[in-house]
């Protein structure tokens, strides 16, 4: 296997790994809606909802081929790695612990992303203005 069929298989998995947990804090987010302590999980529950939107960005920029690919990716994991410690804290709920670690596989899967991500752009970095035309 060549490397960037390595680093394609790597992106790939990362794009699954961040629609998953996009999905699951999303439904995390729902089932905190339920709980009778809504008011208490506010911060959680805007946890949730900022790691669902930076797994999504960062398949955008995945399938982009984005020049901001590594730092998005890093950025994604950091937030997907503190959201699964607090999912952790609320070890007597099977919900919580579910999504603790569909973000870590997350997490871990950006991580390897950002290492390999600076040969793998597919859109050039540089522009003039002649490039764009709105």
């Amino acid at each position: 296997m060549m490397l960037t069929e390595s680093i394609t298989a790597e992106m790939e998995a990362c794009k699954i790994a961040c629609i998953e947990c996009q999905t699951t804090c999303i439904e995390t987010l729902n089932y905190c809606k339920t709980q009778s302590h809504t008011e208490q999980n506010i911060t959680l529950m805007s946890m949730m909802r900022d790691c669902a939107e930076m797994c999504m960005m960062c398949v955008n920029m995945i399938v982009d081929g984005s020049e901001f690919m590594r730092r998005t990716c890093e950025l994604c994991a950091e937030m997907c790695e503190r959201y699964a410690i607090t999912c952790e804290l609320l070890s007597n709920d099977a919900q919580m612990m579910a999504a603790a670690v569909v973000c870590r596989k997350c997490a871990e899967s950006c991580k390897a992303v950002a290492m390999n991500s600076a040969s793998s752009f597919r859109r050039p970095t540089l522009l003039t203005a002649s490039d764009i035309s709105c």
